[in-house]
């Protein structure tokens, strides 16, 4: 068996890794929106259309931490990434490194994979009845 064969067998525990630190990541983009931290992400009050990725992005963010109900979760934020970009990135330059849009590309993506290969390890999805 090679080294790499072996590896396979903590896939379940890559996914929860990178389901784990990705909702991480996304949680802070609700809490920049909800309550200025780390730091604000606008001036002013949250036009209903960001209020409402916020709250995805807060809730959904904690669903997808936790792994719990990870597949449609992760199919919604997708969703919401996917028109993230096209609303608010792709007008301002074809190129995501230039629209700054390529962590709502990664992040599309990502909760793509999720939904298709679920929540791996350490999930509530997962645990023993």
């Amino acid at each position: 068996m090679s080294s790499f064969e072996r590896l396979s067998a903590y896939r379940p525990y890559g996914l929860a890794a990178l389901r784990i630190i990705t909702a991480l990541l996304f949680i802070e983009h609700g809490t920049m929106k909800l309550f200025a931290f780390p730091a604000a992400q606008m001036d002013g009050p949250l036009p209903p259309l960001m209020l409402f990725a916020a709250l995805l992005e807060l809730v959904g963010g904690i669903l997808i931490l936790v792994g719990l109900l990870t597949r449609p979760v992760a199919f919604l934020l997708a969703g919401e990434m996917a028109v993230a970009y096209f609303m608010a990135h792709a007008p301002k330059s074809f190129f995501p490194a230039m629209n700054q849009g390529d962590a709502a590309i990664l992040f599309c993506f990502v909760f793509l994979y999720l939904f298709f290969s679920g929540p791996g390890a350490l999930s509530i999805d997962n645990r023993k009845a």
